[in-house]
């Protein structure tokens, strides 16, 4: 029952001018950041990991920051996935290497876990005539499950994996042009990453973006979405050159390098809430296991 009316909710705050949608976002980011202390932790903990040459007081603003973006992207998904066409082409921009999107060649989209990740996803199915696909992680509550998928399903020919379903469908999609929005920036465990340096700390990293691009035959472009005070701009970057190099840790480790660049031009709008540090090499203790 909650789900539905969240989501109803949703859908009434999208038609709402932006503006006060946004407002209403900075609104619930403030109180989730008073009353999620454990989530509160993990972003502090992120961001001082991250950017030790922060103090204490600006960790705390921009842990308020990337509460507030969190909330506010969350609220966008009402107009995002339920507004006109016509409102959505005003609201999302494309620039940048847009060619490098065209024609059929197989193409790994780099789409690192901004707040407005969704938000480039629909801008691209929308308005760019390709077969698109990405890896879907199934959600534990089937009502906003089924929301999320109708969402990121509402545009164009489009084709969501399953995470369980293993590499070999997706690299058949992409060597016939379809291009994968590839998400491959979180701790989804040790068994399936490599440990390398992300801001200096030994980081649990997914290699499917060098694998990906090797099996497929496809080049990588990286693509990053910005919160604007307009709706999002989707911005295409220039296809990486000489990767994948064959050496699956030295290019996972490059990919973060290249995050890392990415993050520096807008930290509040990076999805510090996931614990990106959870897990450790051997030997290491949870960073996260500290006083709230």
């Amino acid at each position: 029952m909650f789900s539905r009316f969240s989501i109803a909710g949703l859908i009434v705050i999208g038609y709402l001018p932006l503006p006060w949608v946004r407002l209403l976002g900075r609104l619930l980011g403030w109180l989730l950041y008073l009353v999620v202390p454990s989530r509160r932790h993990v972003v502090q903990v992120n961001l001082r990991l991250c950017f030790s040459h922060l103090t204490a007081v600006q960790v705390r603003v921009l842990t308020r920051a990337v509460f507030v973006r969190f909330a506010q992207a969350w609220l966008d998904r009402g107009w995002l996935w339920r507004g006109s066409p016509d409102l959505l082409r005003a609201r999302l921009r494309v620039t940048g290497a847009v060619d490098q999107l065209a024609g059929t060649d197989p193409v790994v989209v780099f789409a690192p876990h901004f707040v407005g990740l969704d938000a480039g996803w629909t801008a691209l199915t929308q308005g760019l005539p390709r077969r698109w696909t990405t890896i879907y992680t199934d959600q534990s509550n089937q009502v906003m499950d089924a929301w999320i998928l109708a969402g990121r399903k509402r545009f164009g020919d489009v084709q969501l994996f399953g995470r369980a379903q293993g590499v070999r469908h997706i690299v058949a999609s992409l060597r016939t042009g379809a291009p994968l929005y590839l998400l491959p920036d979180m701790d989804f465990g040790p068994q399936d990453s490599l440990f390398v340096p992300f801001y200096g700390v030994s980081t649990a990293t997914l290699p499917s973006l060098p694998r990906f691009a090797r099996l497929g035959r496809a080049k990588v472009v990286p693509v990053i979405t910005r919160m604007t005070a307009v709706g999002y701009t989707v911005d295409v970057l220039p296809v990486w050159p000489n990767f994948p190099t064959g050496d699956v840790a030295a290019d996972t480790a490059q990919m973060n390098v290249q995050l890392q660049t990415l993050i520096d031009t807008m930290p509040d709008q990076y999805y510090w809430v996931h614990k990106r540090f959870k897990d450790r090499p051997p030997g290491e203790s949870d960073l996260y296991d500290a006083p709230r």
